[in-house]
């Protein structure tokens, strides 16, 4: 089954932008797979294009061969651009071998251990009015799991990307007390806080809360540093969620070797796709710290997750942002087959390979956008984190 062709289509879905991978072979069947690198999908694409002649004519059902080979095959080796395009490679080659065979995909991966997957809503939100009505809304619906997203930032107008620290974390922190004290304690409660603060200001901002209030804060600084990490785990006692940005086996190492953090965010369309997803599985199951996969991004990361969290013991909860709440990137017109949700959890999928299919007709008639995301500022106009 020889590899025939590949194709990158950058496309936009909702306010965002995405790239998706074809991978064609001799035999007819294709896969489809994606990057996770969203903003930067020419620097994937041009990744790719290196790629593309080494993988011609080779044999699509050896996954594991083509990953070394692609990852260990220059001498600058690895890195966010390269394991993209790894990433949307390697769940293309799976999504060919599931219809090759005729079975779903994590039925390569030792089989199924679930029958579904458990997602958290992902509540993105300016206002305490409207924190506490999304929130209420989803625990209505049957969500057990709200992970937060706050952007109290853009509630003062002309002020949308002006984002003080110190400001913020007295703010949310008065919410998230009343919040808990809306939703109950039955209700798991988790926060990003998107690496936008320093370590003595995650400190104070756990230490406003009751015991109690939050279940996990999520990347509150840069992830670069395990040490700087390590030493902010000693500060507070709440648990940590890590790991949306890594790239590798070997950048999760420090984090779940250290016990720094207690939930994998491995995002299966940048860490270098199912193989090293399945990898980094492993390792934190030896550990006792359960997978929390990232997922933003559009059907095809959501279909490879749903994947992998089938066949890994150590799995707690899918990310969800298609809930009314976020910005949707599933938009039916480019993907007509997709993961159904079903309430809080995606029933485990039965068809061959991944379960996604796109509209490539109509993706070559739409005229790809580059996105940027907004730039944050301090009150002296000095850049901070998105």
């Amino acid at each position: 089954m020889k590899i025939t062709n590949i194709i990158a289509y950058p496309i936009n879905v909702g306010t965002g932008s995405q790239l998706v991978v074809k991978v064609e072979t001799q035999s007819g069947i294709y896969g489809w797979g994606a990057s996770g690198l969203s903003g930067r999908e020419y620097a994937v694409m041009g990744a790719i294009k290196h790629y593309k002649p080494l993988l011609i004519g080779k044999d699509a059902r050896h996954i594991g061969a083509i990953w070394q080979d692609l990852y260990r095959g220059q001498y600058f080796e690895g890195g966010r651009v390269l394991t993209a395009a790894i990433s949307a490679i390697d769940i293309a080659l799976h999504d060919i071998k599931g219809k090759a065979l005729g079975v779903p995909v994590y039925e390569l991966l030792g089989g199924k251990q679930r029958d579904y997957v458990d997602c958290f809503a992902s509540v993105r939100f300016s206002t305490l009015d409207e924190l506490l009505t999304l929130s209420k809304n989803f625990v209505a619906e049957g969500w057990d799991m709200l992970r937060l997203a706050p952007a109290e930032f853009e509630r003062i107008k002309g002020k949308e990307h002006i984002f003080n620290p110190r400001e913020s974390i007295s703010i949310i922190s008065d919410w998230l007390i009343k919040l808990r004290e809306e939703v109950g304690t039955k209700v798991t409660i988790g926060i990003d806080y998107h690496t936008r603060l320093s370590i003595p200001e995650t400190y104070s901002f756990i230490k406003r809360l009751p015991v109690g209030t939050l279940d996990f804060i999520e990347e509150p600084i840069r992830d670069e540093n395990p040490e700087a990490y390590q030493e902010l785990r000693k500060l507070i006692d709440v648990p940590f969620a890590i790991g949306e940005e890594f790239s590798s086996k070997w950048q999760f190492m420090p984090f779940i070797e250290k016990n720094i953090t207690q939930y994998a965010r491995i995002d299966v369309c940048n860490v270098g796709g199912i193989t090293e997803a399945m990898k980094v599985a492993a390792m934190a199951e030896a550990h006792y710290i359960d997978l929390m996969p990232h997922n933003p991004l559009g059907p095809i990361c959501t279909a490879a997750t749903i994947h992998v969290a089938a066949a890994s013991p150590n799995f707690s909860w899918l990310e969800e942002v298609n809930t009314g709440a976020h910005t949707l990137t599933n938009d039916p017109k480019y993907y007509p087959k997709q993961p159904k949700r079903e309430g809080p959890r995606y029933p485990i999928p039965t068809e061959p390979g991944l379960g996604v299919d796109l509209d490539e007709a109509f993706i070559k008639t739409q005229v790809f956008k580059p996105v940027e995301i907004p730039r944050l500022y301090r009150n002296d106009q000095s850049l901070t984190n998105w």
